[in-house]
């Protein structure tokens, strides 16, 4: 059974949906027309050339094309973390890729090398899009979980610094931060998983059920990518957290300032 196409005049009356939230937030006081038409027009392009690339990206399955545009994901992703997370790219960078692309990379690979385990084993029909969808959760994630530690160890700057003055080490002072913005970071997914199926069906098993696929191979497959999403959430925002501790505090263990964007 094939998917059913979306013709062209389908699509314009598609986007005629997005009136009706226009108008509603301009009732409600809110100006932001020119955001949301702009950010429908942003996603519209992007996915329209990303869709026109992947077609050539899977036609041409080369490991080393693959590789880079795994690459360019992860670079892009580390950017946008950091800007909504508020901070700067210059001092965070390197920990924050360093850490979802580890958090990222170990979930693909265990379901490459030991629960799918295509043939080849770089098809891109597989990694890209597994990739993405783990590394879409890890960037929710990790902008969560930063945002809310720093945020914390700010306001509570005061409180901070008395459990340093109290003889505590830097790690042991941000515990209690570190413990709130982990458990913020991964607590939408834990709600996420234990509602699926009752209260929504994913995209990815509702995808593969429009494309054909068996119900239970899809719910199998949506398993599998819930499991890997929480594991590559809690591992890449643990080791975030932890590496960018060296890079938001100066000698005496005093948070920077200027490691946040301005507002």
């Amino acid at each position: 059974m094939e998917t059913v196409d979306i013709s062209q005049p389908k699509m314009v009356l598609l986007y005629g949906i997005a009136i009706l939230p226009w108008l509603l937030l301009w009732a409600g006081g809110l100006r932001l027309s020119r955001d949301l038409w702009l950010s429908i027009a942003r996603m519209s392009a992007q996915l329209a050339l990303v869709g026109l690339y992947l077609k050539y990206l899977f036609a041409i399955n080369d490991p080393r094309l693959n590789v880079l545009w795994i690459a360019v994901m992860l670079i892009v992703a580390d950017f946008t973390i950091l800007r909504r997370a508020g901070l700067r790219v210059r001092y965070f960078f390197l920990s924050t890729l360093v850490a979802v692309a580890a958090g990222t990379l170990f979930s693909v690979a265990y379901l490459l090398l030991l629960v799918i385990r295509p043939e080849p084993l770089y098809d891109a029909r597989y990694l890209v899009p597994l990739t993405g969808m783990i590394l879409g959760n890890c960037l929710q994630g990790n902008v969560i979980g930063l945002e809310r530690f720093y945020s914390s160890i700010r306001k509570n700057e005061n409180e901070y610094l008395t459990y340093l003055l109290l003889g505590a080490s830097r790690r042991e002072a941000v515990r209690p931060y570190f413990r709130q913005a982990l458990s913020a970071s991964v607590s939408p997914t834990l709600a996420s998983m234990a509602t699926l199926g009752l209260v929504s069906l994913p995209g990815m098993m509702t995808g593969q059920i429009l494309g054909g696929s068996e119900p239970w191979v899809a719910v199998k497959y949506q398993v599998a990518i819930m499991l890997c999403i929480f594991a590559s959430m809690t591992l890449a925002g643990v080791l975030n957290l932890a590496l960018s501790l060296r890079f938001a505090f100066n000698e005496l263990d005093v948070l920077r300032g200027e490691v946040f964007r301005p507002s």
